[in-house]
């Protein structure tokens, strides 16, 4: 008896997105910590811009402070909408290897990076950020308000997965019939291993029990994800 389908999400941090032609798309979603490190990094800069707009307007009086205000408004608002409509990343999530993408992986659109930048407003409240962290860990692609909104993903830009390559292991069948949606999740799995630590594993591996049949240890999903690469013959 098959067991019903689980999907892939609760699992790992991989979007999939299957285009129209039928091909896969497949992201390293981008979670808070990392987010927030590229937030502090545009947030130095625009303290710079304001640092040098303000030595610039305050020769110029009341026109001045006016330029300065104007100034202040357009860096604060239009600066990551600027960056991300040009390539997709602010100065801060270029430094740290993040790119902006709609959920289909194209390039972000001016509608797209306007929206989900003027919902920073509400992503800040009560302080902090804190209605976007929230909304982040209860996404399992750690989309914030603003993302939501317009349809984006915050990925990885050179941490895609374009392909199943896993560690070498000698095939074994399941004990059971698996379905090809659940075969990628347990191919999912066996690719990443080997940059996740023991105890992480260990804990992936126990969500798998539902499509196995059984808790099965590590090396013994790898040797499954072998079978269903390989085939019983092995290579």
């Amino acid at each position: 008896m098959q067991s019903p389908p689980v999907t892939s999400p609760p699992l790992d941090t991989i979007a999939h997105y299957e285009t129209p032609e039928g091909v896969e798309l497949s992201f390293a979603v981008a979670g808070p910590v990392v987010r927030a490190a590229a937030w502090g990094i545009d947030l130095a800069v625009r303290l710079v811009g304001y640092f040098l707009l303000a030595l610039l307007t305050a020769l110029l009086g009341g026109v001045g402070t006016s330029l300065m205000l104007i100034g202040i408004f357009l860096l604060e608002w239009f600066y990551p909408v600027f960056f991300e409509v040009h390539n997709g990343m602010t100065p801060g999530k270029k430094a740290l290897g993040l790119q902006v993408v709609h959920d289909d992986g194209t390039p972000l659109a001016w509608s797209s990076a306007l929206l989900r930048n003027l919902l920073r407003s509400v992503d800040f409240l009560p302080f902090l950020n804190m209605a976007g962290l929230v909304t982040m860990l209860l996404n399992p692609q750690f989309k914030r308000l603003g993302d939501l909104a317009a349809g984006t993903l915050v990925v990885y830009v050179n941490d895609e997965v374009k392909e199943f390559k896993i560690p070498d292991h000698p095939p074994l069948p399941p004990p059971e019939p698996i379905r090809i949606s659940e075969q990628r999740i347990i191919l999912n799995f066996c690719e990443r291993a080997d940059r996740l630590s023991r105890e992480r594993c260990r804990e992936l591996a126990a969500l798998l029990a539902s499509l196995t049949g059984t808790d099965v240890p590590v090396r013994r999903l790898m040797a499954f994800g072998n079978w269903f690469l390989k085939g019983k013959g092995g290579s």
